[in-house]
């Protein structure tokens, strides 16, 4: 790096950009320039690019760029020297044309290096490529990262006619990029205004969407002290927009204000002591913070008698809708008061906070008044209607589902608790669906299975029916917590089950990264259902069960599905902290119940620990690649009983006399479920294993003697391999 090397500035001014994409579009920008810049020489690996992203811009500070990127050297390949030369070492037309094209003549001939190149010797050209000038470099940087921005939706303007951006602070772009105001259509995220790049102090000449580099930019919208603020360096950019501008550039530092503010003003408020705390949700956190440029949070408050509606529902009114923070106490149940972020810091606020209150009181209204009616008519009631609510138009309407689910459920049931459990998931999962058509839901979709609950409540349905209606949709996300019952659990299983067999059936399966049904999403909830629940169910029972609700002619993809399940769980083992070779051993011995997986697993963990493991791992890949070879060349049928007549070896009789001592004990011990005591009992046969395959051929000559050894390894294998396939842990 040369020695004319400061920290750079790039700010692009734009109109209010989509507060849910802010963060990531911050991020893009800073890391889109700092790529390019790198690439092009202009900053070392040691450069550090900060990001700054309120709603009115997008910037970035890169340390230690050059002003000039060092020369290189380049060798070039030109052509093998038969072509480039003729018999007297004179250049061919085809050299100097090629040469032409490098911008060199024949003067540049005796300078050529000659290489060899493959099979031939070949002419290569030694160049000088001048490093980018600092305000090259960053014109491709810029265009580069605009180009890779995650823009969300792309929007069409034209430029504003009038001067161009420059040192004046923000104006439609003059021409500096060949684009004519007024006439020329530009296509960003949102229309932009300003362009800044300051390398230390100085402008760096470059032009973006019509608009010309300068020094200024714009502060507060309303409330800064100065503006346009004009910039003196590139460092003191942040210090400047909050001293001048009232603007927090940094979103890292504009999000830690406002969880300090909303943590000091809850504290204000919490005069009673009831442990007071603003709710926790990072993704409207990172919206809020995007909204505002200075935030001032400010308390709120409405009538008490709201507070007779579900919390779920004015939380989730506050939220969505106005971007509030409703306040809970200490155990975790709605006040009356919330707060809001404010983007301005009047001296007196009460106009503010007045405004904000009469704002929500209509939504909280609206809420109760969904609350009120919805009670009106009965879940059961509601069930009927379903029948006229399209699911999908191959799979008919959500009456139908319904009563698929219902059928899955009563069979499930019955196999986890008898008559009892089934009947009650049947009642559960009638009512589960019946939500969707009252008004709180039509207005809160999020709210489904929810509502369902608290109506159920009302109806007088029992407690089990109501928490097994409220929870049919768990787990919804990663992380999310299980159904709180076994009816609950049941009517859940059945529900993803339901979902998978349907889509798998007509066709509709994730492709790539497109899951437009969230199939993973609903495979991730049968796996942890059935191992977190510690349900004892067989998997591929539960499939056909699934397959069994649907009319004749449905597709059968219950392969399908049941591989599409397993591949999750694969993937999600490993996210539990187990490697791959631990959870290839366990998943590809294909066990049917999976709430067993975690015990086998453990099992292999310690089995892997024992100084035998290795050796029996690499014994037990023999035996199996021997099984199949006799398997393909018909040398093996089935598994026969071992003759103990035929076995004349020494080492093969010690084999056989283990196996009829360990094998029963390690099968005992699997039939029991302790899966560590088997596969460590299996460690005793590590010695008559090593001497079997030192002093026994296989393959003998005489047919019966090999017949008998295969079936020997035959019974080997399958004790070895109860519990996991020992052969995936050899290296």
């Amino acid at each position: 790096m040369i020695a004319t090397a400061q920290n750079l500035l790039v700010e692009l001014f734009v109109e209010e950009l989509p507060p849910k994409a802010l963060k990531k579009l911050g991020e893009a920008f800073a890391a889109g320039l700092a790529a390019s810049l790198k690439a092009q020489g202009l900053i070392t690996d040691g450069a550090v690019a900060t990001p700054f992203a309120s709603p009115r811009r997008l910037a970035a500070h890169i340390t230690a760029v050059a002003a000039k990127a060092v020369d290189r050297s380049l060798l070039q390949k030109l052509m093998p020297v038969s072509v480039a030369l003729d018999a007297a070492g004179n250049a061919t037309p085809a050299l100097l044309k090629k040469l032409a094209a490098l911008g060199a003549d024949a003067s540049a001939v005796p300078q050529l290096k000659r290489a060899p190149d493959g099979k031939a010797e070949a002419l290569f050209l030694d160049s000088t490529v001048p490093g980018a000038t600092l305000a090259e470099g960053l014109q491709k940087a810029l265009a580069e990262a605009l180009a890779k921005l995650p823009i969300p939706k792309m929007m069409s303007y034209q430029l504003e006619s009038g001067g161009g951006g420059g040192d004046g602070g923000g104006g439609g772009g003059g021409g500096g990029d060949g684009v004519r105001p007024g006439w020329t259509t530009v296509h960003f995220v949102r229309p932009a205004h300003g362009l800044v790049a300051l390398h230390g102090d100085a402008v760096v000449p470059v032009t973006v969407l019509g608009l010309q580099s300068g020094r200024s930019t714009q502060g507060h919208r309303f409330e800064a002290p100065h503006n346009p603020v004009q910039l003196r360096d590139a460092d003191s950019y942040a210090a400047q927009l909050a001293e001048q501008g009232a603007v927090i550039a940094s979103f890292a530092d504009r999000r830690a204000e406002i969880v300090r503010q909303l943590a000091a003003v809850a504290a204000r408020a919490d005069s009673a002591g009831l442990g007071l705390r603003p709710i926790d949700d990072d993704a409207l956190l990172d919206e809020v913070t995007a909204l505002v440029e200075r935030p001032n949070v400010l308390l709120c408050q409405f009538e008490p008698e709201f507070l007779a509606v579900p919390p779920e529902c004015l939380i989730l009114t506050m939220k969505a809708n106005q971007k509030y923070f409703p306040l809970l106490d200490a155990q975790g149940r709605l006040t009356h008061q919330f707060l809001v972020v404010s983007n301005i810091s009047p001296a007196d606020a009460s106009a503010v906070v007045g405004g904000n209150e009469r704002v929500v009181r209509p939504r909280l209204a609206d809420a109760k008044f969904f609350f009120d009616q919805d009670r009106k008519k009965r879940l059961v009631d509601r069930v009927a209607g379903l029948a006229k609510v399209v699911y999908h138009n191959k799979l008919g309407s959500q009456g139908e589902r319904t009563e698929r689910v219902r059928k899955i459920a009563h069979a499930i049931g019955q196999q986890l608790g008898g008559p009892a459990l089934a009947a009650q998931a049947d009642i559960a999962a009638l009512l589960a669906k019946a939500d969707l058509l009252t008004d709180m839901v039509g207005e809160f979709p999020e709210l489904q299975g929810v509502m369902g609950g608290y109506y159920a409540r009302h109806d007088g349905e029992p407690e089990v029916i109501a928490l097994a209606v409220e929870d049919h949709y768990k787990p919804r996300f990663a992380g999310d917590a299980l159904p709180r019952n076994a009816v609950g659990l049941v009517v859940a299983l059945a529900d993803k089950l339901e979902t998978l067999a349907g889509l798998f059936g007509i066709g509709a399966v994730p492709t790539g990264d497109k899951d437009p049904f969230a199939l993973r999403r609903h495979a991730l909830g049968v796996i942890r259902m059935l191992i977190e629940g510690a349900l004892p169910l067989a998997i591929h029972p539960l499939i056909h069960h699934a397959f069994q609700a649907f009319p004749a002619g449905h597709g059968q993809a219950q392969a399908e599905v049941g591989f599409f399940l397993r591949e999750r769980l694969s993937g999600w083992l490993r996210e539990q902290g187990f490697s791959a070779q631990e959870v290839d051993a366990v998943v590809e011995c294909h066990p049917e119940r999976w709430a067993e997986i975690p015990k086998r697993l453990a099992a292999v963990r310690a089995f892997a620990d024992l100084p035998e493991a290795a050796s029996l791992a690499a014994a037990n890949k023999r035996v199996g690649n021997i099984l199949k070879k006799s398997d393909a060349a018909g040398d093996r049928a089935g598994n026969p009983a071992v003759n103990p007549a035929l076995l004349v070896e020494p080492a093969e009789a010690a084999l056989h006399s283990a196996l009829g001592l360990i094998a029963p004990r390690a099968d005992a011990a699997f039939a029991a479920g302790d899966y560590t005591a088997s596969l460590q009992l299996l460690a005793g046969l590590r010695a008559p294993v090593d001497a079997f395959f030192d002093g026994v051929m296989v393959n003998a000559d005489d047919a019966a003697l090999r017949a008998n050894r295969l079936a020997l390894l035959g019974t080997l294998h399958a004790s070895m391999n109860r519990v996991a396939d020992l052969a995936r842990l050899a290296s």
